[in-house]
């Protein structure tokens, strides 16, 4: 569905990106409005800065695809914030400016009308609008550019109703590190993944969970992988680390994190599997073990939305759950923070979740918050728990604007 619908949405919004720049221009400079090279110019850099994410997406996939693919990446999120900020300065300003000049004799009718009279006055408004367009794009851009890079330690403290016995010695707490949404790819760096592991060595964790999502969706684009398993190995913790799958641990060509592809062809490799399997964690889809010296009970799920053979179909909770000893603490690991209910009714105490990014970038950070049942943080559910962690890394644009890249550190209280 998303090859028919986001390509020709991408080419339609880049054309109104256009329309809308070259009427500020045109209103701005005497020289372009009379020239039509330059018109023609506007709209050569509109699409050649365009290309790059639509050939990184429909090309076979190679080194020079996955290139093309990183600098594609890096131009929507340019993209993202000077297409949306002109889409807004053009409503608000523009359009009611426009509205002005066709009512008779020049007359403020209406609201639209009144305003435009009002910034009608402003003789160089579209160059205000120019330079603060290309100013707030600039801006943000080098800070979520460089906010991806600065992971964050968010301490998070959790009460469980349940005893904790290990070595038949009741404990009071556990420390776990939970990580997810690595999302090493084309525009990701060895350094971000090797102060990420740094950071959770510094917590001196009883477990660490990763929540899925260590790739983005290919392989082929990721830039030595053995520095990046060696890096990753590198993770220490008492009882060991634990992982699942994420939606984007298949191959599948993306299109500024949209699939082109159909759940039915996007497939878990070989190279993928193996690659997740040496990064030095126990890595489960759906299968329940006893962790931290069978202090607890650990559920690991397979994702819900893509199970890497082309297909959604995974155990269900109750299935999957129905032999569990829930006298101990049950904690659930899977990749996309849902199905709340179920795991609730199957007997579950936590569930550490990733998937959501928390928005990721400024204003999605406020729109995921309508799409999810937990979008980040901690959240109860019935008796469960839910605890949702923005992540480290990025899918698409390599920015982060509005929330961090973090490692979550759940200090757990037994209380039962």
């Amino acid at each position: 569905m998303y090859f028919y619908i986001i390509p020709p949405i991408y080419v339609l919004v880049q054309l109104i990106l256009f329309g809308i720049w070259n009427v500020w221009l045109k209103s701005a400079s005497e020289r372009y409005r009379n020239s039509k090279k330059m018109h023609w110019l506007l709209l050569a850099v509109i699409a050649l800065t365009s290309l790059p994410s639509l050939l990184g997406c429909f090309l076979p996939e190679s080194r020079f695809q996955a290139t093309l693919t990183a600098i594609g990446n890096k131009w929507l999120g340019v993209f993202f914030y000077l297409g949306g900020i002109s889409l807004l300065l053009a409503l608000f300003v523009s359009f009611p400016m426009f509205i002005y000049s066709r009512t008779a004799e020049g007359s403020a009718r209406g609201f639209w009308g009144k305003i435009g009279a009002i910034l009608g006055r402003w003789k160089g408004v579209h160059r205000g609008l120019i330079v603060s367009t290309l100013a707030v794009t600039i801006i943000l851009n080098i800070y979520g550019t460089h906010h991806t890079t600065d992971i964050k330690v968010h301490e998070l403290p959790v009460s469980v109703n349940k005893a904790l016995m290990i070595d038949g010695e009741q404990k009071d707490s556990l420390k776990v590190v939970l990580i997810a949404d690595l999302h090493m790819s084309v525009n990701s760096r060895p350094q971000t993944i090797q102060r990420m592991v740094d950071l959770i060595n510094e917590q001196d964790a009883d477990l660490v969970m990763a929540a899925g999502d260590f790739l983005t969706s290919t392989y082929v684009g990721l830039k030595d992988p053995e520095t990046y398993a060696q890096i990753l190995r590198q993770i220490k913790s008492k009882y060991g680390s634990y992982a699942v799958y994420g939606n984007h641990d298949v191959e599948e060509p993306l299109l500024g994190g949209f699939p082109m592809t159909g759940i039915d062809k996007a497939y878990r490799s070989d190279e993928v599997t193996s690659f997740i399997e040496s990064l030095g964690m126990e890595v489960l889809s759906d299968k329940v073990v006893d962790a931290a010296d069978g202090g607890i009970v650990l559920v690991c799920r397979e994702d819900g939305e893509k199970t890497g053979d082309g297909t959604r179909k995974r155990m269900n909770a109750a299935d999957l759950m129905k032999d569990i000893d829930t006298t101990r603490p049950v904690f659930v690991l899977e990749h996309e923070p849902s199905d709340f209910a179920n795991l609730d009714e199957a007997g579950a105490d936590l569930v550490l979740s990733g998937h959501t990014h928390a928005g990721q970038m400024f204003p999605g950070t406020l729109a995921t918050k309508f799409f999810n049942e937990n979008n980040y943080g901690l959240k109860k559910f019935g008796d469960l728990q839910s605890v949702v962690t923005s992540g480290v890394g990025f899918y698409g644009p390599p920015l982060r604007v509005g929330c961090d890249s973090e490692i979550m550190v759940l200090d757990i209280h037994f209380v039962g």
